[in-house]
């Protein structure tokens, strides 16, 4: 279980260091109606997408034989791979990123409904490329392990509350310190804000690079 959940991690950091979805978060949180309540309707549509990717991928992938990573899974962590140093060259020569959300989106985060925030959630998700593949390639690595349905469905949510804790982090602060989380949520939105970008490089590079050499060696050596 601990060699799966070292193989899991660099899954999980990449999903849950995804700029973009921390700033929504906490911009939903500050909002001065109904902040909370449309926060975790967003982090509850992130949720409901990725149980469907497990419910419905996971039958896929539990359909294949023999045990270690599969060409699937090793072909999916070798175009995470190059969809990430993709987005690094993209960003570090300041092209916009097709998955990112639409600028207008931010703008309009104060009128959302809850129920708005819910599919913005889900729809975050659903048109980023570079989160569809993270969540693939863990839900092959788990299928690989050949744990049995019931374990495996507990490591994947696992692996959805991890890939998701600093949004839930920034939901429970909110909750119990409410008056002095909203100074620091402040500046968290101003910091992430700010430091978008090389923040994208950085983990673009870093996990693009590890993705394609782990795609790469494994491919080679089946």
């Amino acid at each position: 279980m601990g060699t799966l959940l070292a193989s899991l991690l660099p899954f999980i950091i990449g999903s849950a260091l995804v700029p973009i979805e921390n700033i929504i978060n906490i911009l939903l949180l500050k909002s001065p109606r109904q902040g909370l309540l449309k926060a975790t309707a967003y982090v509850v549509g992130m949720t409901a997408l990725r149980l469907l990717q497990g419910i419905i991928f996971g039958l896929i992938f539990s359909n294949q034989e023999g045990g270690g990573k599969s060409p699937v899974a090793l072909t999916l962590q070798l175009v995470l791979g190059i969809l990430l140093l993709v987005t690094a060259y993209k960003q570090w020569s300041n092209e916009d990123d097709p998955d990112a959300p639409p600028p207008k989106w931010l703008a309009m985060i104060d009128s959302l409904t809850p129920l708005t925030a819910f599919w913005i959630g889900f729809g975050v998700l659903l048109i980023n490329a570079k989160l569809w593949v993270f969540t693939l390639g863990a839900i092959g690595i788990i299928e690989a392990a050949q744990l049995g349905q019931p374990s495996s469905t507990i490591v994947y949510l696992l692996y959805v509350l991890l890939a998701e804790s600093l949004l839930l982090l920034s939901i429970l602060f909110r909750v119990a310190i409410p008056q002095k989380s909203k100074i620091l949520l402040e500046q968290a939105s101003a910091w992430l804000t700010l430091n978008n970008r090389p923040i994208m490089i950085i983990v673009s590079l870093v996990f693009g690079l590890l993705f394609l050499y782990q795609g790469a060696s494994g491919l080679l050596n089946l």
